[in-house]
């Protein structure tokens, strides 16, 4: 018979759900105050992340204090958006595009297997696209493994999945 050894998937996923029902909130939040009448201010999901419209760019860092607070409140780890710099979008308008991080790139799992190794622990990472696999014989050094990852801060909110003996 063949047993496996103990292991563990570390991710970098986004619940949509959770994320459009921030948005959602948010954008009905700006609609509702009186900080934000005129500025014509909205919030819009499209294909590279999350959009914030309004005239003025201080309107922006508002509106994006408002989406933050409603990701936070749901859960969603702030760590998973990354906002870029703020643009005039022709008139009067400005755009701020926030891009939503998911997955692990290559040199953030390079990051992970190095955090891994170094804490002489008896446990193996390995790469398997997107995902970091730790594998150990005994349960006791992946949940200090995990512990370890925790500690550490690599920019991005991990989750640690498939947690099997």
């Amino acid at each position: 018979m063949l047993r496996r050894m103990p292991s563990f998937d570390v991710v970098c996923e986004l619940n949509h759900h959770e994320v459009a029902n921030a948005i959602d909130q948010a954008g009905r939040e700006i609609a509702q105050r009186y900080d934000f009448k005129g500025t014509e201010t909205t919030l819009e999901k499209t294909e590279e992340g999350i959009v914030i419209r309004s005239n003025s760019e201080g309107r922006l860092d508002a509106a994006r204090d408002v989406l933050e607070s409603k990701m936070a409140r749901r859960k969603v780890s702030l760590k998973s958006l990354d906002p870029q710099e703020p643009q005039p979008a022709g008139g009067k308008t400005w755009r701020q595009l926030i891009k939503l991080r998911e997955g692990i790139d290559k040199e953030k799992a390079k990051q992970l297997v190095k955090t891994v190794k170094d804490t002489k622990l008896r446990v193996q990472a390995s790469i398997q696209g997107d995902v970091v696999r730790v594998t150990g014989k005994k349960r006791d050094d992946l949940q200090a493994a995990i512990a370890e990852l925790k500690a550490s801060d690599f920019e991005l909110p991990l989750q640690f999945k498939n947690f099997r003996e």
